[in-house]
């Protein structure tokens, strides 16, 4: 899929707010990874994903860490059923692997998995630092999501031929945390997306010659 940058982002200041020089940056750098993502073909997809976005890194459009002080994050550390789940198994896990990214990846064994689904083996472990990076970011994103890695839900188990859901796609990251909200962004965000909608140019660089590390 390609999108004109700028009727896009025209459609979008019609339907939230003006952009800020930092927001319209991030938000073209992401653009820019969908249009080269040979995974996502479908413009639902892309609306949930930046309407995502738009929520967990509180209209930044650029990988954040979660806030809080270290000892809030003792609450996910062992031995809580919380770090079971999380995979955490280390006191001071719960701060390590906090929230981070596009998509606030939460807990040890996430940062594992996607980490191994991504190649990276168990470097997103031994350096979490590395999720912030928006190109990893938007990797971990991209599987994640259309792989139901995170919470076992995928995007095609809520938009797909038989039509879209995207209130109960929320469960795809934080069961059903703001869903409404984030409903309303993908609405908005899937008509600007349509609006820019247009053909690849020829010169652009065919899904088949990207770099391995664009790929997810």
């Amino acid at each position: 899929m390609w999108f004109d940058h700028q009727i896009f982002f025209s459609e979008y200041e019609n339907a939230f707010s003006k952009l800020t020089a930092p927001q319209l940056s991030g938000l073209d750098r992401l653009l820019g990874f969908v249009q080269l993502d040979p995974d996502v073909n479908d413009v639902r997809w892309v609306a949930y994903m930046l309407a995502t976005v738009k929520h967990e890194c509180g209209d930044t459009w650029q990988p954040i860490t979660e806030w809080g002080k270290p000892d809030y994050f003792k609450q996910y550390d062992p031995v809580s059923d919380k770090a079971t789940r999380l995979g955490n198994t280390v006191v001071g896990d719960g701060f390590m692997y906090r929230g981070r990214g596009f998509v606030q990846i939460t807990g040890k064994r996430n940062y594992l998995s996607v980490g191994q689904r991504l190649s990276l083996g168990s470097d997103l472990v031994s350096n979490p630092e590395r999720v912030l990076d928006p190109l990893t970011a938007y990797r971990i994103m991209s599987v994640g999501m259309r792989e139901g890695i995170f919470t076992g839900k995928s995007l095609k188990s809520y938009i797909n031929d038989n039509g879209t859901d995207y209130l109960g796609a929320r469960r795809i990251i934080n069961g059903q945390d703001r869903a409404a909200d984030i409903q309303v962004y993908a609405q908005k965000l899937e008509a600007s997306l349509n609006a820019a909608l247009q053909a690849q140019p020829e010169e652009a660089q065919p899904a088949e010659a990207q770099p391995e590390e664009a790929k997810a």
